[in-house]
C-alpha cells in the first residue's frame, strides 16, 4: 500500500465497515473516505474517535448514485476501494427483497462501473497499485451437511434473497476482473460478532432481550450451526487481503468456531447470569423455540486455510473470549444501543 494512501470504505458506518475504518486509522497511515448512505443500520457512533481525525471524511453517498460516486473518485483520487456496503439481514430480505437487489446487485454494478472508469484513466503505475476488495459472505455457498467446509472453489447455491443478491454481486466483481481486468479481490466470511453490531443480529438481539428479561426466541430446534468470527479479526484479515492478496483471487475468512445457535444463546445466558446475577432466575428460562424461518440453511463452516497459508492471517480471538468481550461491551455501552431503540427499532422477528 502506498504511503499516505486514500481508501474508500463503502458502508463504513456499518458493523464490519466501521471496524475496518477503526483499524485502518489506528494501524496505517491511510486516509479514509467513508462512503455510506446512512441507512437504519448505520451509526457514526461506531467510529467515535475517528470523527475528529484529519485522515477521515464522511460522504453520505448511495453506491447506486453513479454521478455521486464519479464526483468522489475525481475529488479524492483513491488508491483502493474496500466495498462493504450491503443490505445484510436475511430476515429483512424475505420481507423486502427489492432493497437487497437494489443495493447489493445494482449498487455493486454501479460501483464497479465508476471504479473502472476511474482506473482506466490512471497512469500505468497507479493502475498497477489500485485494488478493489469486495466483501461477501459464506451464505452464497448454501448449506452444508454434517461434514465438510466451504472452500474458495465451492459451488454457489444461495437459498435466501440476501444470499442470492450477494452471490450476484460476487459474480459481477469476478466478471469485471476477467473481462475488463479491473484489479479486484473477493472475500467470503463466516458470521461476524462483536462490539457495535446492530441489534437485529442474533448475538446482540439476545443480549438486549436478555437484559430486558424478555423471551429469547430460537428458530426451529436451535441446531443450526454457524462459524463465528470476531469482527476485529475480520477487519485485520480484510486489510491483509488488500495489502498482500493476489489480484483476481478469492479468500475465505472464518473463525474456526462452529457453534449451534442454541449453544450460542445458552452461553450468552450464562454470561448474563455472571454479569448481572440471577435473582429472578437463570436467563436460560427465557429461551423459547419458534417456527423456523423459510429457507434457513442448516450449517455453515469456512475453511480459512488459504488466507492462513498465503497471507499469514489467523483468528486471534477464541469464541469464548470474544463472546465475553461482546457481552460486557453491550453492558457497558447501553447509550449506543438504547439510542437505536429510541429511533424506533423494534426487536421483533421478521421474515
Amino acid at each position: 500500500m502506498p504511503s499516505k494512501a486514500t481508501i474508500f470504505v463503502t458502508g463504513g458506518a456499518g458493523f464490519i465497515g466501521s471496524a475496518v475504518i477503526r483499524r485502518l486509522l489506528n494501524c496505517t497511515d491511510a486516509s479514509i473516505v467513508n462512503v455510506d448512505k446512512m441507512t437504519y443500520a448505520s451509526s457514526l457512533h461506531s467510529i467515535p474517535s475517528e470523527l475528529s481525525s484529519e485522515r477521515y471524511a464522511l460522504s453520505r453517498t448511495d453506491i447506486c448514485d453513479s454521478p455521486g460516486l464519479r464526483s468522489l473518485f475525481d475529488h479524492y483520487r483513491p488508491q483502493a476501494v474496500m466495498h462493504l456496503a450491503a443490505e445484510s439481514h436475511v430476515d429483512r430480505s424475505i420481507d423486502a427483497p427489492s432493497d437487497f437487489i437494489q443495493t447489493n446487485v445494482v449498487g455493486t454494478f454501479t460501483l464497479l462501473q465508476e471504479s473502472l472508469r476511474y482506473w482506466r484513466a490512471l497512469e500505468p503505475a497507479e493502475r498497477d497499485a489500485f485494488r478493489l476488495v469486495h466483501v461477501s459472505t459464506d451464505e452464497v455457498f448454501g448449506t452444508l451437511g454434517a461434514d465438510g467446509h466451504f472452500v474458495e472453489t465451492s459451488p454457489y447455491a444461495p437459498n435466501s434473497p440476501y444470499s442470492a443478491s450477494k452471490a450476484a454481486s460476487d459474480h459481477l466483481v469476478r466478471a469485471w476482473y476477467e473481462t475488463y481486468e479491473l484489479p479486484t479481490l473477493v472475500t467470503n466470511c463466516s458470521n461476524n460478532y462483536g462490539p457495535y453490531q446492530f441489534p437485529e443480529k442474533l448475538i446482540p438481539h439476545m443480549i438486549i432481550r436478555g437484559l430486558a428479561d424478555e423471551a429469547l426466541p430460537v428458530y426451529g430446534d436451535g441446531q443450526h450451526i454457524r462459524d463465528w468470527l470476531y469482527v476485529e479479526d475480520h477487519a485485520e484479515a480484510l486489510i491483509r487481503v488488500f495489502q498482500h492478496g493476489r489480484v483476481g483471487e478469492t479468500y475465505n475468512i472464518g473463525g474456526r468456531s462452529e457453534r449451534t445457535n442454541l449453544e450460542v444463546v445458552e452461553l450468552l445466558c450464562t454470561l448474563l447470569d455472571e454479569a448481572r446475577g440471577a435473582e429472578t432466575g437463570a436467563h436460560k428460562r427465557l429461551i423459547s423455540f419458534v417456527r423456523d424461518r423459510p429457507g434457513h440453511d442448516r450449517r455453515y463452516a469456512i475453511d480459512p486455510s488459504k488466507i492462513e497459508r498465503e497471507l499469514g492471517w489467523s483468528p486471534q480471538e477464541s469464541f469464548e473470549a470474544g463472546i465475553r468481550k461482546t457481552v460486557y461491551w453491550y453492558l457497558n455501552n447501553k447509550p449506543w444501543w438504547e439510542a437505536i431503540l429510541r429511533r424506533g427499532y423494534q426487536a421483533q422477528r421478521l421474515g
